[in-house]
């Protein structure tokens, strides 16, 4: 039964990935700008998941401290969505859904700052690689895209913010556990607000879908890409071990590197290739926490530190 449940959780954390990808080809088709197709997402998924928690007798948590976090974890995915949307437009869904994954490094450096959590060496070392996997994917880009430095800035930007939304979300949970659809219903609530003001700026006249094609599209994405990509990765990620989460949830930018490079037309070499590759296992590597003995040998190195090694 264990072994049942691990496979269909690996099928189930693959397969929201997998859509998750498909969701940035909805977003390079699309003619509306990268502000307000956040808000339609976050806005649709938002009276989704209202429906939900009131079908279900889910209620908001009393705290008033953790509806704020609640709220406040949705104005970092509102931001992180409308960045990685630019990205797209900028150096096409492959390479932005990438960069956007290097929100496993940020929250490290969350963690480190904020929890006093030390980094392995192995989590450094992927740093490095990473890094340097950038770096050559970038080279080739910038020498032939004009758009290429926003697109990398926005696209670097946008895993900052998944950080900081993912950070906010387990602060909600330490203040007050909050059911799941209650909770993204509040993750939407704050995002649709924080989308607000910068959608009029950006956006202006690239609001609303021009076709009744567009619009479903956009139903799509809000419900598809939000809740039922969201549903299936948030299912399956307690199930698994986190080296294979680690492993499984790089099949994300795999999807949408390979959708870039044979749909869109991407052109994308070797190097970059190789970069991607390399890139992707230093994901992988920053994922994988240390095993027990391992963290003896780093409480040996903590006596160095001056916070207490956690």
């Amino acid at each position: 039964m264990a072994v049942a449940s691990s496979r269909c959780a690996s099928i189930g954390l693959t397969i929201g990935c997998i859509i998750f990808g498909l969701g940035s080809l909805i977003v390079a088709h699309v003619d509306i700008g990268g502000w307000a197709m956040a808000f339609w997402r976050l806005a649709i998924s938002g009276v989704i998941f209202a429906v939900l928690a009131k079908l279900t007798g889910q209620r908001m948590p009393r705290s008033r401290r953790a509806i704020f976090y609640g709220l406040l974890s949705g104005v970092f995915l509102g931001l992180d969505l409308a960045l990685w949307h630019e990205s797209i437009y900028a150096v096409g869904p492959g390479i932005s859904t990438l960069l956007n994954s290097l929100q496993i490094f940020f929250l490290a450096a969350i963690g480190f700052l904020y929890f006093s959590e030390r980094q392995s060496i192995l989590q450094l070392l992927s740093l490095c690689l990473a890094m340097l996997g950038v770096a050559m994917i970038g080279s080739p880009e910038f020498a032939h895209n004009s758009d290429a430095t926003w697109g990398f800035i926005a696209g670097i930007v946008s895993g900052a913010m998944l950080a900081a939304s993912m950070t906010f979300i387990r602060k909600t949970h330490d203040t007050e556990p909050t059911p799941i659809f209650v909770l993204m219903q509040l993750i939407s609530i704050g995002g649709v607000f924080a989308m607000i003001v910068p959608m009029f700026v950006f956006d202006m006249g690239n609001i609303m879908p021009n076709t009744w094609s567009e619009l479903g599209w956009v139903l799509v994405y809000g419900a598809v890409m939000q809740c039922v990509a969201w549903g299936l990765i948030a299912y399956s990620i307690p199930k698994l071990s986190l080296a294979l989460t680690g492993l499984l949830l790089l099949t994300e930018p795999v999807a949408a590197l390979i959708i870039d490079y044979s749909w869109l037309d991407k052109p994308i070499n070797t190097l970059q290739w190789s970069g991607a590759l390399l890139t992707m296992f230093a994901i992988y590597l920053g994922s994988v926490k240390p095993k027990p003995r391992a963290l003896r040998r780093y409480r040996f190195f903590s006596r160095f530190y001056k916070r207490k090694y956690k």
